[in-house]
């Protein structure tokens, strides 16, 4: 079994899959050269990068790079990758496509530090991603034939190097697309969600990406595999707290794992590793992608445009499409299992908007009629143009929580009881999917949560059916009131539509997962500066749950289901204040956790909601 880092990113970054023909083989072949070459860094550092040419030299060409510590596969002069660029249609408008090993990863030299840290410029000897990418556009347009106009795009990590490029940018650099940016681990890309670690990719993640390689070259190091079982639930379960991971497993060989495991707060390290603050200007035209079931970083593209946005409004714009992380650069975008979308979404994300953005910003050839915002609208099954996200039209309303288990727009003023309870079993925790896998996959996206509203220590909220449709564009936020037999607990909430009964339908009685997020109640004041929770005494907590932009049809219902686990999607908290990451297979408590529904402690979810008239 290969590790699930290697699965995902080979099929997103390299785009190997059925889509790439034969054709495209022999087009590339026949209308490119390859040189592999070593580009001299400020400090000496020395870094690897394979560079596509265009036979055709009558003319010049911009050049397009992307940047990776996944590797620049594959390696050697006459072996190519295919397609080159972000896709085919990128290859036959002729770019010059340059590939390349971010330090310390593979054929690079120097040492690799995860999310390196932006630090101010001062001798020449102080590098990071920023001035790593400016020497290597500094030496692409000294050294190479182009119209000295360059583009930066990636996708998840790369795309966070691809953001990165906007610090202090090069003259050339013309045009930068992040792509899923992985943007703060801490707060809500891939290792955490508002504090709470993600437990199933990191673990995989972690295992191989986490090493500190044995020498340069083209392989990196080996992750585990050894699970024993198809069940992620079981394996986790089974392994106990997390530190017996590491004992057990990781034997200690994972320096990301370590350093995830030593800083069980929002502290330096990953405050560092936040570069969106260094971000002052921007010379460059951006495109910001992501996708609305993207299982690594939705938080990423959503928080990167909206602190670009309030930079440089001219030139920042946004595409969120029904996609899953990096689906995009690949097959038509028509469907996600049962959810069909009516149209091929990627491809027209990658002929209609992709492809012109970097035409016309780096050979200058045709108009930007791009939206500043251009947004797919499940439910509705459209694409949206918008002169901003989240859009003006919409009005942030609360979807409150009765004891009646109902969901209402309207506070009632007396319920039959202040709060709903359940009892929470860490050694018996709410499982993130139904699927059997130990691969975290992108299904549990949108995954029917049937399932989940069995248990008796999940809570399911329900609106009546719905005269018309009901219409969501920006961010979601939930508000709770809560109260623990405990000191510190979990709380996840989910945002669900709920399909009626349709005979034939794949989708009937379906309650399919729009969003869902986690919080870590020690954090409800502060990520830096945790505080336990007293018990059985009332605690507001407010969090983000991220953007979406959904349609609820007439004829449905919308439901909200509560939780205070999510396994092994997300670590189980033991549900008593203390350093998690230190806990022992003891600490594990059975506890009672109560949503407050009346009065001044009404929860709700906060829903932006767009007026029915402009639907």
């Amino acid at each position: 079994m290969r590790c699930y880092w290697v699965l995902i990113f080979l099929l997103s970054m390299t785009r190997v899959s059925a889509q790439n023909t034969a054709q495209d083989s022999v087009y590339v072949y026949a209308h490119y050269t390859k040189k592999e070459v070593y580009i001299p860094m400020r400090d000496g550092v020395k870094l690897y990068a394979a560079i596509y040419m265009p036979k055709d030299t009558s003319i010049s060409y911009p050049i397009l790079m992307t940047r990776t510590p996944y590797s620049i596969a594959p390696y050697g002069e006459q072996s190519f990758r295919i397609p080159i660029g972000p896709s085919m249609e990128f290859a036959k408008e002729k770019f010059i496509f340059v590939y390349q090993d971010v330090r310390g990863k593979y054929k690079s030299e120097g040492d690799f530090v995860a999310n390196r840290p932006y630090t101010v410029k001062g001798s020449p000897a102080q590098t990071n991603e920023s001035t790593d990418t400016y020497d290597s556009i500094d030496w692409l347009v000294r050294q190479l034939k182009s119209n000295g106009k360059v583009g930066v795009w990636g996708i998840s990590s790369p795309g966070m190097y691809a953001s990165m490029s906007l610090i202090d940018s090069h003259p050339a650099l013309a045009a930068v697309s992040p792509q899923a940016p992985v943007t703060d681990w801490f707060l809500g890309d891939d290792r955490h969600h508002n504090g709470a670690f993600m437990l199933m990719g990191s673990f995989s993640f972690l295992s191989s990406f986490g090493k500190k390689r044995d020498s340069i070259g083209i392989r990196g190091p080996a992750g585990f595999s050894d699970y024993g079982t198809d069940n992620a639930y079981s394996f986790f379960l089974k392994a106990g707290a997390l530190k017996n991971l590491n004992t057990r497993f990781l034997k200690g060989e994972s320096i990301l794992w370590n350093d995830m495991m030593t800083n069980a707060d929002y502290n330096d390290y990953w405050q560092d590793r936040a570069y969106l603050s260094h971000i002052r200007e921007i010379k460059p035209q951006v495109l910001v992608v992501g996708g609305w079931f993207d299982q690594e970083d939705l938080y990423g593209p959503l928080k990167t445009y909206a602190a670009l946005r309030k930079i440089a409004p001219d030139r920042v714009k946004l595409v969120m499409g029904p996609w899953y992380h990096g689906s995009w650069t690949k097959g038509t975008g028509r469907n996600l299992d049962s959810l069909d979308f009516g149209q091929n979404t990627a491809v027209y994300y990658r002929r209609e908007i992709e492809l012109p953005f970097f035409v016309n910003h780096l050979k200058a050839k045709g108009k930007d009629t791009l939206a500043a915002a251009t947004i797919f609208v499940t439910g509705e099954n459209k694409w949206s143009m918008h002169e901003t996200w989240p859009t003006v039209s919409t009005k942030l309303q609360p979807l409150f929580f009765t004891s009646e288990m109902k969901l209402s727009f309207q506070q009632a003023a007396k319920t039959p009881s202040s709060y709903v309870s359940y009892y929470s079993d860490p050694n018996k925790p709410v499982p993130y999917t139904r699927e059997k896998t130990v691969l975290r996959g992108y299904k549990y996206m949108y995954e029917d949560q049937y399932f989940a509203g069995q248990r008796p220590d999940v809570l399911v909220f329900e609106t009546d059916v719905l005269a018309e449709d009901l219409k969501l564009m920006g961010n979601i936020q939930a508000n709770l009131f809560v109260s623990s037999s405990g000191t510190d607990a979990d709380f996840v909430v989910k945002l669900i539509d709920v399909h009626p009964h349709a005979k034939g339908d794949k989708l009937s009685d379906c309650q399919c997962l729009i969003r869902a997020e986690v919080m870590r109640a020690k954090y409800r004041k502060s990520f830096s500066h945790p505080e336990p929770m007293k018990p059985n005494r009332i605690h507001e907590i407010r969090f983000d749950m991220q953007d979406a932009a959904h349609v609820f049809k007439k004829g449905h219902k919308i439901m909200v289901q509560v939780q205070s686990s999510w396994f092994p999607l997300v670590d189980r908290n033991p549900q008593q204040f203390m350093n998690i990451y230190e806990a022992s297979d003891a600490d594990f408590k059975k506890q009672e956790q109560r949503i407050y529904c009346q009065g001044k402690y009404a929860s709700f979810i906060l829903l932006p909601i767009v007026n029915s008239h402009e639907n």
